[in-house]
């Protein structure tokens, strides 16, 4: 007589996301809102008309969305607005989401933060599995934070990542790097950000929104600023990768770590691995075009999870091989989808 031993289960294989030119894509940015509480000159007009709510995903199709794209492989989620403390409930929201972190399905579950409202939620966000977070702070003079912001308070950002810190929680400063506002403050800004343990990344403006200036003044091509610090900082190539576009290097003289963020001067369009969801559900398979695909509608409509997971893998098959930025006098933006409806 035959006997038949019975196989073990294996371990369903991971599912992945991969365009078609190759690049696998295992990280998503989630807009939670449009909304925010400053209104940065280089990201948005004084008089920004922000998204009536029925447009806006409810925090349930936001999971929906996002466990949807961890089904398909997606190790990384950044929660991004607008500012995403301004949505209301969003604690609960991280909560939630860190299912994923438990089940060691996602890596990290992360947000970019304007900080001004971190004092109040920092412990709860540790708590719920936030380990590391980035916050936008491009001055640390009041007058000139004021003025960026119109009418920002930078105090309040400070006490905010003092509030992270003190929670445990690992805070990176994203600077904007603008030639009219902050060039001369970049040194202060890193030294200030490595001396309370933080790294730091640089970044160039983009041409996308509609805003009241032109972003020929303001740009800041950051080989120059790299090879300005040089002249006084040893500059360190590391082989630290973070799963966004940054490129490091550590500072000697301070040991902290230094990014730079070129969509202009140098982009990173071959290594890209990151697609964009919008509160309103639209993914944007890069953020500089236009196409995107809408997962709100099918979702309301009561799709499967396997139509929604064909959907999306069909959508990343159209993801472009780079983007079109470019700053040219007079041109206007590339894209005049605002950055605060996109996402950071």
């Amino acid at each position: 007589m035959t006997v038949h031993f019975p196989i073990p289960n294996a371990a369903p294989a991971q599912r992945v996301l991969v365009d078609r030119f190759g690049r696998r894509i295992d990280y998503l940015r989630m807009s939670v809102t449009d909304r925010c509480d400053l209104r940065c000159v280089y990201c948005m007009p004084a008089n920004q008309k922000f998204l009536p709510k029925a447009e806006v995903l409810t925090l349930d199709e936001i999971d929906s969305l996002c466990s949807a794209f961890i089904r398909l492989g997606v190790r990384k989620l950044r929660l991004s607005g607008g500012e995403p403390l301004l949505r209301r409930n969003f604690v609960d929201l991280v909560r939630t989401l860190s299912r994923h972190l438990a089940s060691a399905a996602l890596d990290e579950l992360t947000l970019t933060t304007n900080g001004t409202r971190l004092s109040e939620h920092a412990a709860a966000l540790a708590a719920a599995g936030i380990k590391r977070i980035n916050v936008s702070l491009d001055s640390l003079d009041p007058r000139t934070f004021a003025r960026l912001t119109r009418g920002g308070d930078v105090t309040r950002v400070i006490a905010g990542i003092d509030a992270a810190l003190a929670a445990g929680i690992k805070v990176k400063l994203n600077i904007v790097a603008l030639a009219l506002d902050n060039a001369e403050e970049l040194p202060a800004l890193i030294a200030w950000a490595h001396a309370r343990g933080m790294d730091a990344s640089l970044i160039e403006t983009m041409p996308l929104g509609e805003i009241e200036q032109d972003r020929t003044d303001q740009y800041l091509p950051l080989t120059g600023v790299r090879a300005a610090l040089e002249r006084y900082w040893t500059l360190e190539p590391i082989a630290d990768r973070s799963c966004g576009p940054a490129r490091y290097v550590r500072v000697a003289e301070t040991g902290g770590k230094l990014g730079f963020i070129t969509p202009l001067s140098n982009n990173f369009c071959a290594a890209c691995n990151r697609v964009r969801l919008t509160a309103t559900g639209l993914l944007y398979m890069c953020l500089g075009q236009e196409d995107h695909a809408d997962l709100r509608t099918p979702l309301r409509d009561g799709v499967s999870d396997g139509e929604l997971d064909a959907i999306i893998v069909k959508a990343i098959a159209r993801k472009p091989e780079k983007h079109d930025f470019q700053i040219l006098r007079g041109s206007g933006p590339v894209l005049t989808r605002p950055m605060s409806r996109t996402g950071g």
